[in-house]
């Protein structure tokens, strides 16, 4: 068995000895069975993946030797390979290869458990927890996932749907700090997001909610016209209509742009 980590470079190893390979195809192969932890990976999945239209004749014997390799990085990690051979460990089933993870969860599993629990949590109306379990989830990320690895056609997908997951739960842990007050430690944070993704509507919603709770309502419109311009000069559209009702809303100062009080209250008496 093996311990397998996706979320940043490819961690796959064996006690203290990585079996991650250097060479790119390998790699390729070793992480879509790694993303698939435990459960059979077509032959023709892992082909698509390292050729997808170019597929060369000798593609199926090429694959086998792949696998091959990276069995034999599995045995170099063993004391006694006869007794737990690798065959053991990278299974080859029905049509398809199998990677056996070990007794803990990988990191992509630790993700989604953490995560379920924070949606869990804010559906109850309990975002102390919900912004907890977030922090948990979010925590496991070592880096964009896959960093290391090249992807074609299988993985891309893949990596982009967990960039996605990454981005929501980010966005969900924000939203159950702004509800329990933490505006003014959301700043720093906010203003780097949106500066990296201009015209993400929904992380300036958040910046110019945390800016005009804490008491920077003119900032907080001047990151509104940042976005509108941002828009408008790339996309030649403007912003929707949620974002322009929350910035009617802090010129008419809405009382319900501020946060629960009992909320707020809740948090601070809780011990962290």
């Amino acid at each position: 068995m093996v311990h397998v980590g996706v979320l940043g470079p490819l961690k796959v190893d064996d006690g203290n000895h990585s079996v991650v390979p250097k060479a790119g195809k390998p790699r390729q192969v070793l992480a879509l069975l790694a993303l698939y932890r435990d459960r059979m990976v077509p032959a023709g999945m892992l082909m698509e993946e390292l050729w997808g239209d170019d597929l060369p004749p000798s593609a199926p014997a090429t694959l086998q030797t792949y696998i091959l390799q990276l069995r034999r990085a599995i045995t170099a990690g063993r004391r006694d390979p006869e007794r737990y051979p690798a065959s053991e460990t990278l299974i080859t089933g029905r049509g398809g290869y199998l990677i056996k993870g070990g007794p803990e969860p990988s990191d992509l599993d630790e993700f989604t458990e953490h995560a379920a629990a924070g949606a869990a949590a804010m559906d109850a109306r309990d975002p102390r927890t919900a912004s907890a379990r977030y922090s948990r989830a979010l925590a496991l990320w070592r880096g964009p996932a896959l960093a290391d690895v090249p992807v074609g056609r299988v993985l891309g997908p893949e990596v982009l749907g967990l960039e996605e997951s990454h981005g929501h739960v980010l966005s969900r842990r924000i939203a159950a700090d702004l509800q329990l007050g933490r505006h003014s430690t959301l700043l720093g944070e906010l203003r780097t997001l949106v500066d990296r993704r201009p015209m993400d509507e929904g992380l300036s919603a958040q910046y110019m909610l945390a800016l005009h709770r804490d008491g920077s309502t003119w900032r907080a419109l001047d990151a509104f016209q940042s976005l509108r311009r941002a828009l408008f000069d790339t996309l030649s559209i403007e912003p929707s209509a949620r974002l322009q009702r929350l910035y009617q809303a802090m010129l008419k100062g809405d009382p319900m742009l501020e946060p629960d009080a009992a909320v707020q209250r809740a948090d601070l008496d809780e011990p962290n």
